[in-house]
């Protein structure tokens, strides 16, 4: 699980960017929200068995990333576009 999570978030932040141009930039949302998912099960499993801890934590920083840089690329998006019709005015 902790493997599939940091797999699935170093996607998303790829994703990120790459999908912005395809219009696809959605799909890194839903990337990093398995990949949260996925690597908080994976950090659960390795406090019993004792592997994975890595790649858990790993997981969850690009996935956490990811969701970052996609909220934020919007939040840049609508002050752009505000700021586009402020100066219409």
């Amino acid at each position: 699980m902790a493997v599939a999570g940091l797999v699935l978030g170093i996607i998303a932040v790829v994703w990120v960017f790459i999908g912005r141009f395809l219009c696809l930039g959605w799909l890194s949302l839903i990337f990093a929200i398995l990949g949260l998912i996925f690597s908080i099960v994976g950090l659960s499993q390795s406090k019993s068995s004792g592997q994975g801890k890595g790649a858990a934590i790993g997981g969850l920083v690009t996935s956490i990333l990811a969701i970052a840089i996609y909220l934020l690329s919007w939040v840049f998006l609508a002050g752009a576009i505000g700021g586009l019709g402020a100066g219409l005015s």
